[in-house]
């Protein structure tokens, strides 16, 4: 059983509000998580005979529960969360709900009126590698803080990184060998496509939103065109935004918007996207150990794909939490990710495929330093190396299993 980083914010959320919203991707583990901590009281929408009731009388339903219940895949009766208000408006208690859902709760119409002040959001993803190897996963607050970098006690191979990229973090996939994930990503690819994505948008073209998935695993770690993808797919503009939505929307696709400051005007304002785990990246690219091997510039976008979704997992349980975003300048200077924190501090990471890193490497990290001035608190280069290197009073150079270790 992996221990999940987030419970403990979980638990602390139920402590002073009325509902906690427990969200992200189908097969992440939500459900797990949420029974270890409340399995009396807990009931899954997830089957039509258990949906009957709630979508027929949805406030019935929720005064018949405990006074601390549990609903799993809330989103497949979206009234059911203005039947929560109502419970909690008139019994405002601290812990009440733990509702859990495959969906952007923020994208579901009864949300707008009933999250204000009554829920806190929480998002589950795959695993992080810091829970598959037990590890706290400090990275985040560590970047943030004056301290140097700890270093990693042990050391991975370059392999065994590319082994850990293939592999993602989805916990099925975790205990399987490596011959058996391909059939698992392809299931699960139907069943969000076919099933997750339906319930929120009738799809009319299955075919289409699958050829736009696969377009946006090639597409990882460069500026996000949209018009280009929805060519590519045989879309029209509309429909790819509103598919792009709806992908966003049950954790499928993740958008790392641009990094701007009011110091500056020459950055380019294009978003990043990336599809939630490296491994149904790589899946989707027909990508294996062997073909890395042998075509190393495949390397580079999968890596960048992992990392960003190491730390987007990372900021759901660290102190700082800060956003994250990428910088590029018109001059093509650019840092893969960009973290800044709530009080504007900047730590920009950038993320080499190769395991030798030079002074050239940091040139967009200097040009972010150049921008954010007094703001910027470090610049990491993230290397499948072994060595730590200073570059600088705020530059360094660590092992992308600093990450987790």
């Amino acid at each position: 059983m992996y221990q999940r980083q987030v419970r403990a914010r979980i638990e602390r959320a139920l402590l002073d509000t009325p509902a906690v919203f427990v969200a992200g991707p189908r097969q992440a583990g939500k459900s797990t998580l949420v029974r270890l901590i409340r399995d009396d009281g807990y009931v899954t929408l997830d089957r039509a005979t258990t949906r009957a009731g709630p979508a027929a009388d949805p406030d019935g339903f929720v005064a018949g529960l405990p006074m601390a219940a549990a609903l799993d895949e809330v989103q497949r009766v979206p009234d059911l969360l203005l039947a929560v208000k109502a419970a909690i408006d008139e019994h405002r208690e601290a812990g009440r709900f733990l509702l859990a859902s495959s969906a952007n709760v923020l994208m579901l119409p009864a949300v707008a009126d009933a999250l204000p002040g009554r829920m806190e959001i929480v998002e589950l993803w795959p695993l992080s590698q810091s829970e598959i190897d037990d590890q706290p996963g400090g990275f985040i607050d560590a970047v943030f803080g004056s301290e140097a970098l700890t270093r990693p006690g042990t050391r991975s191979s370059h392999g065994e990184i590319l082994d850990r990229v293939l592999r993602g973090g989805f916990p099925e996939v975790v205990k399987r060998p490596p011959d058996r994930r391909e059939d698992w990503f392809e299931s699960y690819l139907t069943a969000v496509v076919e099933r997750e994505v339906h319930d929120l948008s009738p799809v009319g073209h299955v075919a289409e939103l699958v050829a736009m998935i696969r377009l946006i695993a090639a597409r990882s770690g460069s500026s996000f065109n949209l018009a280009d993808v929805a060519r590519g797919a045989q879309l029209s503009h509309s429909t790819a935004r509103r598919y792009l939505g709806l992908l966003r929307a049950v954790f499928l696709a993740v958008e790392i918007p641009a990094w701007t400051t009011s110091l500056t005007t020459r950055i380019v304002r294009s978003p990043k996207v990336f599809l939630s785990d490296s491994g149904l990246t790589a899946h989707l690219l027909g990508v294996d150990r062997e073909r890395l091997t042998t075509d190393p510039h495949l390397v580079g976008p999968l890596l960048e794909g992992f990392v960003a979704m190491e730390l987007r997992k990372q900021i759901g349980w660290s102190r700082i939490r800060p956003s994250l975003a990428h910088f590029r300048t018109r001059r093509g200077e650019e840092v893969d990710l960009v973290l800044e924190a709530r009080d504007g501090t900047v730590v920009g990471v950038e993320v080499k495929a190769a395991a030798t890193v030079r002074s050239g490497d940091f040139t967009g990290l200097r040009a972010l330093e150049a921008v954010a001035g007094d703001r910027f608190r470090r610049g990491v280069v993230l290397h499948t190396g072994d060595e730590h290197v200073a570059f600088g009073p705020k530059l360094t150079a660590v092992p992308v299993e600093s990450l987790w270790r």
